[in-house]
């Protein structure tokens, strides 16, 4: 019985260490990752945004940003903003539950971001635009553009995360973070500390094939993820992208904004040949462009390319098929992470998803 009671109190003060461990350590990063932007209220969440207003002279309409999974605003914004300011009214945000967002009640599933995305641009004076859209931002533009049909001016989405895949399973941190008491224990103690041992390497693979640019991770504060309720954030969003893909991609076919989709054919993260393949497919008159040897980052590998979209979409005339070739040529040696990094291929590869050569 003793060495029950023993154990039992190794536990909790195990427990209450890590959690103080992680208390530190989120304190830490709020504290070198401080907000770069403003804060308003809207549909009920408290939201941290950059807006850039546009020239008198701009020839885009203006363009929202919408990050990915594990992210924040300045995923996007430290690739594009410099590139198109004086060009377009720009608008960076950070989703509901990450960098310095509340979470909200209203944004548990992607449908609730898009309005708050929408309340968002009401708020600065946006009625149409262009939505960015990168990995799990694919999701929520695709899911704006049909909700919001007659406020969106075009799709561009970058290595996106949009349709439902074969099992439906997510990373085991994911899963485990979403259960009602463990999922809460999880990322109050061991989430931080996991994160940070991992988070220089991860974000490598996450480039990989191409590399990583230097201090990615500082600059782009990718660690505002590891705080507790921004993991818990992250992890709802991730686990919960198959139930709304499954109902939400037949609906594709409906967009009928002009539309670009850039991915690489060595993304390490998501399934390529389902989710750009079948954006490509499903939306009307979409191009599709493949991108030889980029992995998961076109926003960062390719900016050109994203920007000459940005374009396209707004009626300028770009040959992307040609940009893209020139992006294959100069990362044609990238091999970083090769052999370490797991590039899967999906399930299943039906034939009408294979990426066309």
């Amino acid at each position: 019985m003793n060495l029950v009671y023993a154990l039992i109190l190794f536990v909790v003060a195990l427990s209450l260490t890590l959690a103080g461990v992680t208390r530190v350590g989120t304190w830490l990063i709020e504290r070198r990752n401080p907000p770069v932007g403003s804060f308003a209220t809207v549909n009920g969440t408290r939201m941290h945004f950059v807006h850039v207003a546009g020239p008198s002279a701009r020839d885009l309409p203006p363009v929202v940003f919408v990050h990915g999974a594990s992210g924040n605003l300045k995923d996007q914004m430290l690739p594009f903003r410099q590139a198109l300011e004086g060009r377009a009214e720009m608008l960076f945000l950070d989703r509901p539950g990450h960098g310095w967002s509340a979470r909200g009640a209203a944004n548990e599933d992607p449908h609730g971001q898009a309005r708050t995305i929408a309340a968002l641009m009401d708020h600065v004076g946006i009625d149409r635009a262009i939505v960015v859209g990168h990995s799990f931002g694919g999701a929520i533009a695709a899911t704006f553009a049909l909700d919001f049909p007659d406020r969106t001016a075009g799709l561009v989405f970058l290595a996106p995360a949009s349709h439902p895949w074969p099992g439906g399973a997510t990373s085991w941190y994911y899963t485990l973070t979403t259960k009602p008491v463990v999922g809460r224990l999880f990322s109050e103690t061991l989430s931080y500390l996991g994160g940070i041992l991992r988070i220089d390497s991860a974000s490598e693979c996450v480039f990989s094939p191409n590399r990583a640019p230097d201090h990615y991770v500082r600059d782009a504060s990718i660690a505002l993820v590891l705080r507790p309720a921004a993991f818990r954030a992250n992890a709802t969003d991730v686990e919960g992208l198959y139930r709304h893909a499954l109902a939400t991609a037949p609906r594709y076919r409906e967009i009928t904004a002009p539309t670009v989709v850039i991915s690489g054919d060595s993304d390490t993260v998501v399934y390529e040949e389902i989710h750009s393949a079948g954006l490509g497919r499903d939306i009307p008159g979409a191009e599709l462009v493949w991108v030889h040897n980029l992995g998961h980052k076109p926003d960062w590998i390719a900016t050109d390319l994203a920007i000459a979209a940005i374009g396209k979409v707004a009626g300028q005339p770009a040959d992307l098929q040609a940009l893209a070739k020139a992006v294959e040529a100069r990362i044609a040696d990238d091999r970083h992470g090769v052999g370490i990094c797991v590039d899967e291929t999906a399930p299943y590869r039906a034939p009408e998803l294979k990426p066309v050569e």
